[in-house]
């Protein structure tokens, strides 16, 4: 049976999200919308603040680090 075959049989919901589709970043440069929400907080003036130091001191990794 191929791997396509057997993904078939496999409901949607249950299959594993393929690796290429879970990298946090495209090389990009990170916002501090992208960082408060991968963080799981709301989007205000504060926690934008909070996110603009984070990419300060950290770089990217202030995203990669928050995400799996």
């Amino acid at each position: 049976m191929s791997m396509s075959e057997s993904d078939a049989s496999v409901p949607p919901e249950d299959r594993a999200t393929p690796d290429d589709l879970l990298h946090t970043r495209t090389g990009t440069e990170i916002a501090p919308e992208d960082v408060v929400l991968a963080a799981g907080r709301d989007v205000t003036p504060e926690n934008l603040e909070w996110a603009r130091r984070k990419i300060a001191a950290e770089g990217a990794a202030a995203l990669d680090r928050l995400l799996p």
